[in-house]
């Protein structure tokens, strides 16, 4: 887990701290904690751990299961719903590296 910062109130803005337990993350997508932890086994989303060695989710990787929830709730299997995913993501981040290549090459 990392460090905590100086003030508590420090992290409330940030989309990377791991702020929720697999209980709350469960509940806020209204999914089961099994449902989490295969987006996990199928390498979408990895969590970071408590010292306890309990699993804590961020903002960030919360609207990623939401986005695979939605495919499932549709009938995509789970290993598939991941897999789109991390296309997608892919896609974009591939999109706008040429994006950016394009306006550089045409200043």
């Amino acid at each position: 887990m990392p460090p905590s910062s100086t003030r508590p109130t420090d992290n409330l803005d940030d989309d990377d701290y791991p702020a929720y337990t697999m209980g709350r993350a469960a509940e806020m997508l209204s999914t089961t904690p099994a449902f989490l932890r295969a987006l996990g086994e199928n390498c979408l989303i990895t969590p970071l751990r408590s010292e306890g060695g309990h699993r804590r989710y961020s903002r960030y990787q919360l609207r990623i299961a939401a986005r695979a929830r939605e495919l499932v709730d549709q009938g995509t299997k789970i290993e598939d719903a991941c897999r789109i995913v991390i296309l997608e993501d892919q896609l974009e981040e591939a999109q706008r590296i040429n994006e950016e290549l394009r306006a550089a090459r045409t200043r």
